[in-house]
C-alpha cells in the first residue's frame, strides 16, 4: 500500500481512518487512488469496522489532482485519470460503513470530489471548498459535476462549477454541502465523535445505506421495492432481535449493537 494514504483502523472503537499524506498540500495523483482502492476492498467485507473517517490532516484536507502531470497529458491519459478517479470515488461511495469527511483548511477539485463521496462533510472554520478546474480550462473529473449537483442542488453546482470560485464553510453549510462547522483544532475530534456515534448502530445501517444509494436514483415504485427488501433484510440480523427486545424490556434507545 502507498505511503501516500495512511489506513488506522483502530481510531476509536469500530472507526477506521483513511488519512491523505502527501504534503504539502495532498495533492491527488494516480497512486493515492490505487491507494483508495485498496483500501476499500479491504473495507468492503470488514463487520468489525462500522465506520470510516475520511481527512487529510490538520492542515489540509486535498487542494486538488496534482497538475503537474497535465501538460503530458493527451485525451487518452486524461480519460483514463478520470475514470481511476471515478473508480476510487465510487469505492468510497459505496463503502457498506458510514462515512465522515473531516475537512481542515482545503478541499478544492479533486479533494472536493474525495469528500463528496462520503456520507457527512464537517469543516473546520478556515474550510474552503471549490471545483477551480474551469479555470485552468477543464472540466472536473471526479464526480465534481454529478455529485455537487445531487447534493447541492443543480444551480450551485452550475455556479461553482462555470466560476471556479471558492466557497467558505458558512456557505457550504448554509448550503448543506456539510454538516457543521468547528474551530480548526477540534475538526479532528468532532469527527472521530460522529463517526463512533454511528460505529455504535445496528447492522440495519449499513442496510439503510445501501437502500438510499440503490433507490436515489430509481422511479418511486422501484425504489420501495429497493426499500422493502433491506427491510425485510433488517430481519436476518442479531441487532433486530436485540433492539426490538430491548424496546419491549425498556423502551426505545437502549439497545446495545453488535453491528452483525
Amino acid at each position: 500500500m502507498s505511503d501516500l494514504v495512511k489506513f488506522e483502523r483502530a481510531t476509536a472503537p469500530g472507526v477506521a481512518t483513511i488519512r491523505l499524506d502527501r504534503p504539502k498540500v495532498n495533492a491527488v495523483n494516480g497512486e493515492m487512488l490505487d491507494a483508495i482502492i485498496e483500501i476499500c476492498a479491504e473495507l468492503e467485507n470488514d463487520l468489525d469496522t462500522r465506520a470510516v473517517i475520511l481527512t487529510g490532516g490538520e492542515r489540509n484536507f486535498a487542494a486538488g489532482a496534482d497538475i503537474t502531470a497535465f501538460p503530458g497529458f493527451d485525451r487518452s491519459d486524461a480519460l483514463a485519470f478520470s475514470q481511476k478517479f471515478n473508480t476510487a470515488a465510487l469505492a468510497l461511495e459505496k463503502l457498506p460503513q458510514i462515512t465522515v469527511s473531516a475537512v481542515n483548511g482545503f478541499a478544492l477539485g479533486g479533494g472536493m470530489e474525495l469528500a463528496l463521496t462520503t456520507d457527512f462533510r464537517i469543516a473546520s472554520t478556515d474550510a474552503r471548498f471549490g471545483q477551480p478546474e474551469i479555470l485552468l480550462g477543464i472540466i472536473p473529473g471526479g464526480g465534481g459535476t454529478q455529485r455537487l449537483s445531487r447534493l447541492a442542488g443543480i444551480t450551485l453546482a452550475k455556479e461553482l462549477v462555470y466560476s471556479g470560485r471558492n466557497m467558505d464553510a458558512e456557505e457550504a453549510l448554509a448550503t448543506r454541502v456539510i454538516s457543521s462547522i468547528h474551530e480548526p483544532a477540534e475538526v479532528q475530534g468532532a469527527a472521530i465523535e460522529l463517526a463512533s456515534r454511528y460505529a455504535a448502530g445496528p447492522a440495519a445501517l449499513r442496510i439503510a445505506k445501501r437502500v438510499v444509494l440503490d433507490g436515489f436514483h430509481l422511479p418511486l415504485e422501484e425504489a420501495v421495492e429497493v426499500e422493502a427488501q433491506g427491510f425485510a433484510d433488517t430481519f436476518l440480523t442479531d441487532d433486530r432481535v436485540a433492539g426490538v427486545a430491548s424496546f419491549m424490556e425498556n423502551g426505545p434507545g437502549k439497545a446495545t449493537f453488535t453491528g452483525r
